[in-house]
């Protein structure tokens, strides 16, 4: 009779002490994340920790904390460009107002920054 463990593909090493042991081998892929990764990883142990053990049950964690990085670091320089085109800010104003053009960037910066967070980060 096979166990639960052969059925899902599983496979056992006869140990030197005549018991065999499960071959356990981790499919995680190498963390990559920054940022954005570790604001989910915080906010999952936090706020979500049955979908936290799950991810790591699973061995999915670095995986999710990946793509999520991934995808707010993409989403961010979408928004930050897509804001700077809508609200006029351009190079001419860079060169006349270097202090006028850092603030309103980093205004927008901000407002993406926010965006990404109740989008992808704390869902």
């Amino acid at each position: 009779m096979k166990s639960t463990f052969e059925k899902m593909g599983g496979t056992y090493t006869l140990g030197a002490d005549g018991i065999y042991y499960p071959n356990l081998v981790s499919t995680d892929e190498e963390p990559h994340y920054g940022k954005y990764g570790m604001m989910r990883k915080t906010y999952l142990k936090e706020h979500r920790p049955a979908m936290y053990s799950l991810y790591m049950l699973e061995d999915r964690l670095t995986e999710h904390l990946n793509t999520v990085d991934d995808e707010a670091q993409e989403r961010m320089d979408i928004l930050v460009c897509q804001m700077i085109e809508r609200q006029g800010i351009t190079e001419e104003l860079k060169a006349c107002d270097q202090m006028e053009w850092v603030r309103a960037v980093n205004g927008i910066r901000n407002m993406a920054e926010e965006i990404v967070l109740n989008e992808l980060i704390y869902r």
